[in-house]
């Protein structure tokens, strides 16, 4: 479909990516179908490049073709391509269904969800099976990225590449997506994409949690790591001791004038012996082991006379 433009030719930026995302890797079995896109096997069966890239080339104008993007149908039942549809829904415009697809959805016009899309590409053609069926009920031309053990039944145009790999998976999308907007005019080809192709690659919740707790361990290691050894020493500064007595309001006390008879008269006998008295004094003791003194009993006279 390049038809020996230089301007649709692929680029070597384009074959190192195909590369790096292991887009040629195939399986280990292969349907008969899918023999003439493959290039030799080595193990695995190896998925040649060319034909990839011209068949993308083919799906990017189909899709170009309907006027109406949300016409455009893209689904994905595999967790590895539900972000990577959802990034090509929000940049062409496209209709999205990703997760579980509701079976009659296509055919049925009572339920809800019912749609009539004129184009409908799937990631996977085995488990994207019950759309594809549908679109064959209701004559909807399909696109699906098919590799080398994937059955072409009901698909009109097959992408091949690895469709099992998220990196695969997300690249292809990013593909499909930067020659789609590239064809309508939207991006030069003279000057790369913004969009990085990691954007459109699946990322397993719990990695990420485990990313970002690593990350926040890290900080606050480093931040120990800094008060501990790297932070400069705080300068002591003996704190300036305020006077207390300053600014406190004493109040005067008025002093008693004693006339110069009370000054010279002499204190009574009661008040010299009350200041004269030491308290630190020790008490007289008494002698406990000494007899008491015999009393008169008032019984009987002196003695009393028992016989």
């Amino acid at each position: 479909m390049s038809g020996n433009l230089d301007v649709l030719q692929m680029k070597e930026e384009d074959v190192l990516k195909f590369l790096a995302a292991g887009t040629h890797l195939g399986g280990t079995n292969m349907d008969f179908q899918m023999e003439h896109y493959i290039y030799k096997r080595k193990s695995v069966y190896i998925i040649n490049l060319r034909k990839t890239w011209e068949k993308l080339l083919l799906a990017a104008r189909a899709i170009v073709a309907i006027e109406n993007p949300a016409d455009v149908c893209v689904i994905s039942s595999r967790n590895t391509g539900q972000r990577a549809v959802l990034k090509f829904a929000s940049a062409t415009g496209a209709t999205t269904f990703h997760g579980r697809f509701t079976p009659g959805t296509f055919t049925n016009q009572i339920q809800a969800a019912f749609r009539e899309p004129r184009l409908l590409i799937v990631t996977d053609p085995r488990a994207d099976h019950q759309p594809l069926t549908e679109a064959s009920y209701v004559n909807i031309p399909t696109i699906a990225l098919c590799n080398t053990d994937s059955p072409l039944r009901y698909v009109d145009i097959a992408i091949p590449c690895n469709n099992k790999g998220h990196h695969s998976v997300g690249l292809m999308w990013w593909m499909l997506s930067r020659e789609v907007l590239r064809m309508r005019g939207t991006i030069s080809r003279e000057h790369p994409w913004e969009v990085m192709p990691d954007l459109y690659f699946y990322r397993d919740p719990e990695e990420i949690e485990k990313e970002e707790q690593a990350a926040a361990e890290k900080a606050v290691g480093k931040e120990e790591f800094q008060g501990e050894w790297t932070a400069p020493a705080a300068e002591f500064t003996q704190p300036e001791v305020a006077d207390w007595s300053e600014g406190v309001a004493v109040p005067s006390v008025p002093i008693q004038q004693f006339s110069a008879a009370a000054a010279s008269a002499k204190p009574s006998a009661a008040a010299v012996e009350g200041l004269t008295e030491d308290w630190s004094a020790q008490p007289a003791t008494e002698d406990w082991s000494a007899a008491p003194t015999a009393q008169a009993s008032e019984w009987g006279g002196e003695t009393a006379a028992w016989s």
